[in-house]
């Protein structure tokens, strides 16, 4: 049944709430041919149910499946503790997983080759006509799999709308963590999706409901009020149901829900109550998105046909209260962190926060201000150590000739200097589209960002009669760039970087392609291109395939380039949820240089390749190929098979991890299943991959969540 966006109001029909994961009257047959009885994960069936108990830390969870067809899909959710003599009571119990798919149309990149047709950002499908579709179940058929330490009970046949697919339960050894999946596809294409989900009982139940708001205080609510469900801006994306002391945990993948925005303004990514999305007098809670916030552009999620997408939220058992249990699943964000690691610095890059302007509009209103803006707090809080701007994009004057840009360059240099400390690093950073790059069907170049090692005044444009280089009283040395010509010599003169920014997507959709054996980019100083995870797509197994896909190429067309990690935001406040927008660059430098130094040390371990990207709950403390780290060259033997020696730290279960290797002209994947792995691990892997004939090889590693992190290439020869 199709619900309108136009009518899901408190008018829905009756009808509406009969779509909610309805079982048939026949119990559904089990097959559990997939299924080793010597999984640590302990699964058995009996009296038309599925029961599950797996070890945790200190105890153990229990989860009771009706498969009857004649009752809730989820007869009980138990966590116990120590010696247990009498199974405690559920902490809930009678409750069905329900999902709420918007779908909407998706406008493709005609002019784009068939693979990148779907990487789109500039899209509002919300603007045109869409549609919110609940999940209906009709028990045909459960299926139980299960080896080592993790098994799954998939249950056919889930219909949200356009798509079909199954309700899937995954639970991991070790972990009090279950994932729980919509895994369903579509043959209809040129769809754009989003999800809400969560669990919904028709009765009343004796728990409670708790979140953290942005100011950081916890919310409590009755669950059995007759309060109209509604959503909640939660810190931290979680919402908890306690009953005696006992609490689950609701909360979807940290990154992977984020679909990309503009800005990472919190749209409430929780919600409580009676009757939500038309379910009449349904009782519930969970995670959900919002179809039209967050700047100009909301693309939402790819809805590519013909392959599976993974609707995903997590459930977390806790012994303990709400607080407990959100402080243990913020265990896996690492507090929504990025934690310390020996060697190495935090660096992000490309933020969009207007603070120069902001600074001369506050000195021009008389405004001095004493403490730092919100944003020096968060990115200390969050572990960040060095912050790569992106100033004057859509702010200022950047193609100002010099009366007004440079008093902006200034204000930009003295907030920098001035919230910079021991702690906290802000580099002066813009993102260009003029000079470097290619023009395509009459547009601008592309977008690029620069970094200079240095504050550096130069403007975009140069008169006739005007030098490329000047002193200006007040100002020192300003350069004047006005031609592709002017750019290079700038970035040769002061050693600077550059790298495409978003390539092959939003404003740089054709680079860096399109220049590929332009000089510029072949230069060492491009460093290559940008990596953040878009589009959204819930069908893939990683994130930011797109850049990964351009790394590999780039490294094979033979030129020494690189990708860092970028967010691409505009301002921030403390309400924010930054944490899902975010990636981070662990790059190997032992001390941060003060802002009055030479940031040279920074530009040097990013030309040489000497870092790893992450989401953050993946750590790669070493990754070397015949003791050589990323960025450097290593001479093959005769043999062709080197040890490659990496060291990985992880929260969430690990899923499996890739050498990815390339001899110039083909891409070449060694998968290794970690399927092995409990929360909050580390391990090193030591291999002997057939890199014989290759060019390059890199390393990568995704979890359960699709949280992941990546090398940059070590260079065969």
């Amino acid at each position: 049944m199709r619900l309108s966006a136009k009518v899901l109001s408190s008018t829905t029909s009756l009808a509406a709430a009969l779509v909610l994961l309805q079982s048939a009257v026949a119990a559904a047959p089990i097959d559990q041919t997939g299924y080793d009885k010597n999984c640590t994960v302990h699964v058995s069936s009996g009296g038309n149910a599925i029961n599950v108990e797996w070890p945790m830390d200190g105890g153990s969870g229990r989860v009771r499946l009706d498969v009857s067809g004649n009752g809730p899909l989820i007869d009980g959710l138990r966590v116990l503790t120590g010696l247990v003599r009498e199974l405690p009571p559920p902490i809930l119990s009678n409750f069905d997983p329900v999902w709420f798919l918007t779908v909407g149309e998706r406008r493709l990149a005609p002019e784009k080759p068939p693979e990148q047709k779907w990487e789109v950002f500039f899209d509002n499908p919300h603007q045109r006509p869409h549609d919110v579709f609940a999940s209906k179940l009709e028990l045909k058929q459960v299926r139980v799999t299960g080896t080592g330490s993790r098994a799954t009970v998939s249950i056919d046949t889930l219909t949200i709308g356009p798509f079909t697919g199954s309700l899937e339960f995954t639970f991991y050894a070790g972990s009090p963590l279950i994932r729980v999946d919509a895994v369903v596809q579509t043959q209809k294409d040129g769809l754009a999706i989003f999800y809400d989900a969560g669990l919904v009982a028709s009765r009343p139940h004796e728990y409670e409901l708790g979140w953290m708001d942005t100011e950081g205080r916890m919310q409590r609510a009755t669950a059995n009020s007759d309060d109209s469900a509604r959503p909640h801006n939660a810190r931290h994306r979680t919402i908890i149901a306690t009953s005696d002391s006992r609490s689950v945990a609701c909360f979807p993948p940290p990154h992977q829900f984020q679909f990309p925005r503009d800005y990472s303004a919190n749209l409430g990514f929780v919600w409580h109550g009676k009757g939500y999305q038309g379910q009449g007098d349904k009782f519930g809670f969970g995670i959900r998105q919002n179809k039209d916030g967050g700047g100009n552009f909301v693309p939402w999620f790819n809805g590519v046909p013909g392959v599976k997408h993974h609707l995903g939220m997590f459930l977390l058992l806790t012994p303990g209260d709400a607080e407990a249990a959100l402080k243990e699943s913020l265990r896996y964000t690492n507090g929504d962190r990025f934690p310390e690691l020996p060697g190495h610095l935090t660096l992000t890059s490309h933020y969009h926060m207007a603070i120069a302007v902001t600074a001369m509009e506050e000195k021009q209103q008389g405004i001095n201000r004493r403490e730092p803006p919100e944003y020096v707090g968060m990115f200390k809080d969050m572990g960040v150590n060095i912050v790569h701007l992106a100033e004057f994009h859509g702010d200022g004057h950047p193609k100002d000739p010099g009366p007004l840009r440079l008093p902006e360059m200034k204000a930009m240099f003295d907030e920098c200097q001035r919230w910079s400390d021991e702690k906290l690093l802000l580099l002066p950073g813009e993102e260009g589209n003029d000079y470097l790059g290619m023009k395509i069907q009459g547009q601008h170049p592309g977008h690029w960002m620069c970094l200079f090692s240095r504050p550096v005044y130069w403007t975009m444009v140069r008169g006739d009669e005007q030098p490329f280089m000047e002193d200006v009283p007040g100002y020192g040395r300003v350069y004047h760039v006005g031609s592709r010509g002017d750019m290079i010599r700038l970035l040769k003169e002061e050693r600077g970087l550059a790298w495409s920014a978003h390539p092959r997507i939003k404003a740089s959709s054709w680079t860096p392609d399109a220049f590929r054996n332009e000089d510029f980019f072949l230069a060492e100083y491009w460093l290559g291109g940008a990596w953040k995870a878009m589009p959204g797509d819930l069908s893939r197994e990683k994130l930011g395939e797109r850049v990964l896909n351009l790394l590999d190429d780039m490294c094979n067309w033979g030129q020494k380039k690189y990708v860092l990690g970028e967010v691409d935001v505009f301002k921030l406040d403390h309400t924010h949820e930054l944490y899902g927008h975010m990636n981070i660059n662990y790059v190997r430098l032992d001390r941060l240089p003060k802002y009055g130094d030479s940031w040279q040390p920074v530009l040097d371990v990013l030309s040489r390749g000497q870092f790893f990207v992450t989401t953050g709950e993946i750590l790669l403390p070493q990754f070397t190929v015949g003791g050589k780290e990323s960025g450097d060259v290593f001479k093959l033997s005769a043999s062709g098979k080197p040890e490659l020696l990496v060291e990985m730290k992880w929260t969430f279960p690990l899923a499996f991890a890739e050498v990815v290797s390339g001899d110039g002209n083909k891409v070449y994947r060694e998968r290794i299943d970690l399927a092995d792995t409990p929360s909050f691990g580390t391990r090193t892997l030591k291999l002997r991959p057939e890199l014989a004939g290759r060019k390059w090889v890199r390393f990568e590693v995704w979890d359960i969540a699709t949280n992941g992190a990546f090398t940059q290439p070590v260079w065969l020869e």
